[in-house]
């Protein structure tokens, strides 16, 4: 459905812009109908920058994205089927209109010849979807409701275009606990009903949880990719076993996590996947398939010993 293609983007730096800043590098994945793909990287990685590119908030600098094997940039209705949900539901209302003027917005960019029936019943059936109760949402103010609730309902506000896939950027980061498991349930819902998912998250256990793919993404790049039971039970990057190391746990203290990584840090650094099967083709663009349905790339961006042995 929804492929990414060498995918770059640049920025203009300095004071008259004469320094480049590579903020994605060449990343290439897929994401397919009724398909949770899992984005996960530190602060300044590039998730966001990647988020806001499918979206067209942002142009690409170099390579491709297309649905359905056509550019985005050419699609014309294109958020009929495209749609986001960012990491703060505040921002997105202003507090001096209704919340659901949000849902009214919709109705006149895309709908404007539909009856007042017609759309009442289209709204509630898009509040049901996401388990709002229409006489709880409908008529208030933001101030007036939760978090949660403005966070479904921005998700209601997609489903009202029947929209196929849903850029996830980092949407229940600011949720408590109680409230982050309903959001991750209500997005295995709309996955079951067929629509891809894009999750964009720095949360390890909240991308196990919903994804069926991961991708691990670095300094711009794409340093992991595959099935997500294979991504986190194999990990084969340094740097995804440092993600998954970073993780507290939970009958392990502090000192013991210490002792274990300086023991395994010297072996971490020891094996490049990707250069150690340096004249295979790579299915991605800096990925070799170490495994069925698992990518890597190279362990240090080119500076490992494997690629400076294969340089010699």
């Amino acid at each position: 459905m929804l492929r990414l293609d060498r995918v770059s983007k640049t920025f203009r730096t300095g004071s008259f812009g004469g320094r480049e800043l590579h903020a994605v590098r060449e990343v290439g994945f897929e994401v397919a109908q009724g398909e949770v793909v899992s984005l996960i990287g530190e602060s300044g990685s590039g998730k966001t920058t990647l988020g806001r590119m499918i979206l067209r908030l942002a142009a690409v600098s170099a390579g491709a994205i297309t649905l359905d094997g056509v550019d985005i940039a050419r699609q014309k209705d294109y958020y009929r089927s495209v749609q986001g949900v960012f990491q703060d539901p505040f921002s997105s209302y202003n507090p001096i209109f209704k919340a659901d003027r949000v849902l009214e917005m919709i109705r006149q960019r895309f709908f404007p010849r539909m009856g007042a029936a017609d759309w009442r019943g289209r709204v509630e059936s898009s509040l049901a979807a996401v388990r709002l109760d229409p006489g709880g949402v409908l008529g208030k103010y933001p101030h007036q409701l939760s978090g949660g609730q403005l966070q479904r309902l921005l998700i209601a506000r997609a489903l009202l275009l029947d929209i196929r896939m849903l850029v996830a950027d980092e949407i229940i980061s600011m949720l408590d606990a109680s409230t982050r498991i309903d959001v991750l349930n209500l997005l295995g819902e709309l996955k079951g009903r067929g629509l891809g998912i894009l999750f964009i998250t720095h949360d390890l256990s909240l991308g196990n949880y919903v994804s069926e793919k991961t991708v691990v993404l670095r300094s711009g790049r794409v340093v992991e990719m595959g099935r997500t039971e294979l991504v986190f039970g194999n990990p084969l990057h340094p740097y995804t076993r440092n993600l998954l190391g970073s993780v507290p746990r939970l009958h392990r203290r502090w000192s013991e996590e210490e002792e274990e990584e300086e023991e395994d840090a010297p072996e971490a650094e020891a094996t490049c996947f990707y250069h150690g099967a340096a004249g295979h083709d790579a299915t991605w663009p800096g990925l070799v398939e170490a495994e069925p349905g698992h990518f890597v790339g190279c362990a240090t961006s080119g500076t490992c010993a494997s690629a400076l042995e294969l340089v010699r």
